[in-house]
């Protein structure tokens, strides 16, 4: 099967990819990191581009398209890290008012208890009375049992908490989070080929050595396979393959920005690069709506239960 995005999905994504240039390009995030925080008037804009109200139907006041094209500008909100509860907030377009112009900011527990911007919602969905343990990517920290537990989150872009939540995890906020992995992927890789055609060392670029072509050609290759079963799993919706586009996206997030990091060796480490950044927001998001051992058991269950026939 062979996926060619249309001339309107093209032009969807370069819009919000200026968007985001505009509004929210490197020095913003540096300053978002400075300064957390959710900003309103961005979160306003988002609004009247179309972002929330994407799926929503035109009679509904929305824009009136599908699951692939808010794939695809998902995919764009994880390239450059766009902090927020955008999942929850699009998801609650159309329900919750004001959700779908960027008035309100919705924030919703997942399947797996975390609650990522609690504090900076003027809605919360999905929590319940209790902490619910304090595993996860970060350390437990105040409330006492009976309230939601504030986590020291890797990445500074995150704010979360620890909660009791109801029911299991919305497929298309696993499908959006697998778009958000994916984004977050392509500018790993992105940044590992500019630093490997610019980087010089013993009066060459670093990327004609073998070891590093062969980090960058992997970088890709992971982009790609995670890019062709997320676009897949937009088209068809089925749980299988949207359980795979996680697992995959996931893998090309962390493995994508671990292996960046490393072609940009001792650098990457520091603060003043981007790369940690992007390997923070992944480990983050790959723990959101259940994780990947949710989509591993579906899987399993889809394999053995396909086997029978």
């Amino acid at each position: 099967m062979r996926f060619q995005l249309s001339d309107d999905q093209r032009a969807l994504r370069t819009g919000m990819r200026e968007l985001l240039a505009r509004r929210f390009g490197r020095e913003a995030l540096r300053a978002a990191v400075g300064r957390p925080g959710l900003d309103r008037a961005l979160w306003r804009e988002l609004g009247a581009a179309g972002f929330f109200a994407l799926r929503l139907p035109e009679a509904e006041g929305g824009v009136g398209l599908g699951l692939p094209e808010a794939v695809l500008v998902f995919e764009e909100a994880g390239r450059v890290l766009l902090p927020g509860p955008l999942i929850a907030t699009h998801l609650a377009a159309g329900t919750v008012p004001g959700a779908a112009e960027g008035e309100t900011v919705v924030a919703a527990a997942d399947g797996g208890g975390l609650l990522e911007w609690r504090d900076a919602a003027d809605v919360v969905l999905g929590e319940t009375e209790g902490p619910g343990g304090t595993e996860g990517p970060g350390e437990a920290e105040g409330p006492g049992p009976g309230e939601a537990v504030a986590l020291r989150s890797v990445d500074p872009l995150t704010p979360l908490h620890r909660v009791r939540a109801r029911g299991a995890p919305d497929p298309v906020a696993v499908l959006l989070t697998a778009a958000e992995q994916l984004g977050t992927a392509t500018r790993a890789c992105e940044l590992a080929v500019e630093h490997a055609r610019t980087r010089e060392q013993f009066g060459r670029p670093i990327g004609a050595f073998q070891a590093v072509q062969h980090l960058c050609a992997d970088l890709l290759a992971r982009v790609e396979t995670a890019r062709a079963a997320l676009y897949a799993a937009a088209v068809t919706s089925a749980p299988a393959d949207i359980a795979a586009a996680r697992l995959l996206a996931d893998e090309a997030a962390v493995r994508g920005a671990r292996d960046c990091l490393q072609v940009h060796g001792g650098m990457g480490f520091t603060w003043e690069a981007d790369v940690h950044l992007l390997l923070k927001r992944a480990w983050v998001r790959a723990r959101r709506a259940g994780g990947g051992a949710d989509a591993e058991e579906l899987l399993a269950r889809e394999l053995l239960s396909g086997a029978g026939r």
